[in-house]
């Protein structure tokens, strides 16, 4: 399985601060944004990766990730010259999804949480062994500004709904998606939707359609945080500052996670820690070499 991060976009809820920057590059506590959904990827241990941005910002990508070598995964790039909507990332990323499935995730949303490793690995094996497509459902207290998912005791979708007016739940479906190959050519009969766009939720619904979308439901232990607005930006940080200030572990540490899943040895991950020794963020990256027995 392959995997796209979507970091295009103008950002414009978050004005004045993404006029000159990428939205997905601005940091959460002590870290850019873009680490929190690449190392969702690197949970699902996925190593080949896909990073959408626009003309202005895809050098600046480049500049921060490299290649991805260093984390002993493969980072490729591609440009969006205008945003048209999530299901052209399909469509971006044809040639490079290639015969495989693939993971999709936005570029501005946080998971955390206890067995969210599992999670995502399930939902990769379902997708890989199964076909067809897995989302996710998280419950939230205001629905207005999510695609909604309605779905019955046994976990089968019933309904997709992008911003609906009377929702028929509060579940909403976060910015992370499994599919099969066939994603691409769904996408490609995709029409832009009354807001000019190729929503995700018309994805969706056509796996729907073939009685070939599964969910899997988020619980009360996984967090799940939308950073696009400057509100959501602070949540996210205070939540992040709070849980590495008292467990003393790190969220979305990518290095941690190369380590961990035996892609980066201990001179390696120790090298890249040294890189950034006079930050907090560096010495947690040494301490984990040390602490290894």
């Amino acid at each position: 399985m392959k995997a796209i991060v979507l970091a295009g976009g103008l950002g414009s809820r978050l004005f004045p601060s993404t006029l000159a920057a990428s939205k997905q590059l601005l940091p959460i506590f002590d870290k850019p944004m873009i680490y929190y959904p690449l190392s969702v990827i690197m949970l699902a241990e996925i190593r080949e990766v896909l990073l959408i941005s626009t003309p202005h910002d895809i050098d600046q990508y480049k500049r921060l990730l490299g290649d991805g070598s260093q984390w002993g995964i493969s980072i490729e790039y591609c440009i969006q010259e205008k945003p048209q909507g999530l299901a052209e990332a399909f469509l971006l990323g044809e040639k490079f999804i290639g015969n495989e499935c693939v993971c999709l995730v936005l570029g501005d949303n946080v998971f955390y949480g206890t067995g969210m490793s599992n999670l995502l690995k399930e939902a990769k094996k379902r997708v890989a062994t199964s076909g067809g497509g897995c989302i996710f459902a998280c419950p939230v207290a205001d629905t207005s500004g999510f695609g909604i998912v309605d779905f019955d005791s046994a976990g089968k979708v019933l309904s997709i709904e992008e911003k609906p007016d009377n929702p028929k739940s509060n579940y909403a479906v976060p910015g992370l998606y499994f599919y099969d190959n066939t994603v691409c050519s769904i996408a490609k009969k995709v029409t832009p939707s009354s807001r000019g766009e190729l929503e995700i939720t018309a994805v969706n619904n056509a796996y729907l359609s073939q009685n070939n979308l599964q969910v899997v439901t988020l619980g009360r232990g996984i967090a799940w945080l939308d950073t696009g607005t400057p509100q959501g930006l602070l949540n996210a940080a205070n939540f992040v500052e709070a849980v590495q200030s008292r467990q003393g572990l790190y969220i979305a540490c990518i290095e941690e996670i190369a380590y961990n899943n035996g892609w980066l040895n201990r001179e390696k991950l120790r090298e890249l820690g040294a890189k950034l020794q006079s930050t907090e963020y560096g010495q947690y990256i040494l301490s984990l070499g040390r602490n290894d027995t």
